[in-house]
């Protein structure tokens, strides 16, 4: 029955990640179709550049409750539920963990959407702060900063979570921190890298666009 419920919990995540915000919030705005502008991506920061600001600022919020809640629900819908693999008794957390993941991946992968969809920034900040808001917190101020000196959203926000996973790597080694906290923040971070690569690769051609940067209607990479 718990096996179950740990199935149930991850298909529930990958569902509520799979809400296409961006997608629904620039078709009513602007009646038009985002994956059809700019970078073709579903998440904020193309919204903020083919839609506006506060188009922009609707998505990230929804994309940040779709792998908060995603942790929520897991948390308590397993509670007390643990199983048992080996000598490891995976309970709630590792439920929570395993939910958020797959809000990032539904963000990232989306099943309404053909399987396309966003980068997972938003999505996985969202989970973080429901599992351990002051790695979030810390991780979000170095994605801010970095935005703010570089002009590069998609450069700052692999350092943020690059940040927040190396936060964690001394929490947990020295102070005893939940593991789950650490593999959570790993498996995010490299999600995150992978889903930038075409941003990195035009970081080091020198062709990717600055924040404040507009892009035109099939302006696609």
């Amino acid at each position: 029955m718990i096996i179950a419920t740990f199935v149930a919990v991850v298909i529930i995540g990958y569902l509520l990640g799979s809400i296409p915000f961006g997608v629904l919030v620039a078709r009513r705005m602007v009646k038009g179709d985002v994956r059809q502008l700019g970078s073709g991506r579903i998440g904020a920061t193309n919204v903020l550049r083919t839609v506006g600001r506060r188009a922009a600022a609707a998505v990230a919020v929804l994309d940040v409750l779709k792998g908060l809640l995603a942790v929520i629900i897991a948390g308590l819908w397993v509670d007390q539920g643990y199983v048992v693999i080996g000598d490891f008794a995976l309970g709630a957390l590792v439920a929570q963990v395993m939910a958020a993941l797959a809000a990032m991946a539904g963000h990232n992968w989306s099943v309404f959407l053909r399987f396309h969809g966003g980068r997972g920034v938003a999505t996985y900040f969202g989970g973080l702060i429901a599992l351990y808001p002051p790695a979030a917190m810390f991780g979000g101020e170095v994605l801010v900063i970095a935005v703010g000196l570089s002009r590069f959203v998609s450069l700052g926000s692999i350092i943020g979570a690059v940040g927040t996973c190396a936060i964690l790597v001394p929490l947990v080694i020295v102070n005893g921190f939940p593991i789950e906290y650490l593999v959570y923040t790993f498996i995010g971070t490299i999600a995150i890298i992978i889903m930038h690569r075409d941003n990195i690769a035009r970081l080091v051609s020198g062709k990717e666009r600055k924040l404040g940067e507009k892009t035109e209607a099939g302006d696609l990479p």
